[in-house]
């Protein structure tokens, strides 16, 4: 049985074709009405309680000791399919300010080396542990931020050096992750990559 917080990270999977839908389908209103568009309304409300959900279902797991294996694995996938897309379509859809794609192509890559890289580990070590570091709830804070930008605020500059200040904390994090993996990999699979690297 489907236990609340997974219940709750299914439904942040569920709305975030519908943020989607809506962005591509009222670009036009949202690009020239701004604020004052409805649509520009649903779209900050449903992403906000994505956004909420991840806290909630995060603080129930703990609270209520509802961790699963099930839930574990499928809450960073719903987080990263929420923000990757969601991210995505303010690239490529101009809702008044669009995002830099120089931005969205280094957190698609950020987000491909990490899984790639946790899958890789998880079957070279035969499991993971995944300590979350300080610069990655930073870059994660970031993440959801500068996409309220997008929606919100009309200055493509401020945007822009927030854009430079997330990719600075997406690629740290990404390199304290990939460190972290590392040394949990076995001592000789370890000497035989570094010895790829020397070559």
């Amino acid at each position: 049985m489907i236990n609340l917080p997974t219940k709750i990270t299914l439904f942040r999977i569920f709305i975030t074709p519908i943020i989607l839908f809506l962005i591509f389908i009222n670009q036009e209103s949202i690009r020239t009405l701004g604020l004052e568009s409805q649509f520009t309304h649903w779209v900050l409300i449903l992403f906000s309680l994505a956004v909420i959900s991840d806290v909630v279902d995060g603080y129930l797991s703990r609270k209520l000791g509802l961790v699963t294996r099930f839930g574990s694995f499928l809450d960073p996938i719903a987080d990263k399919v929420l923000i990757i897309s969601v991210t995505l379509i303010l690239t490529y859809v101009d809702c008044g300010n669009p995002l830099p794609v120089y931005f969205t192509t280094l957190i698609v890559a950020r987000e491909t080396i990490q899984i790639s890289g946790a899958l890789s580990i998880g079957i070279i070590a035969g499991d993971i542990s995944i300590k979350h570091h300080w610069s990655g709830k930073i870059a994660t804070f970031l993440q959801v931020l500068i996409i309220y930008c997008s929606l919100i605020s009309k200055s493509s500059q401020f945007c822009f050096y927030l854009s430079l200040v997330t990719s600075f904390f997406a690629i740290l994090s990404s390199i304290m992750y990939i460190h972290n993996g590392l040394i949990q990999l076995p001592l000789k699979s370890q000497c035989q990559i570094q010895h790829q690297i020397e070559q």
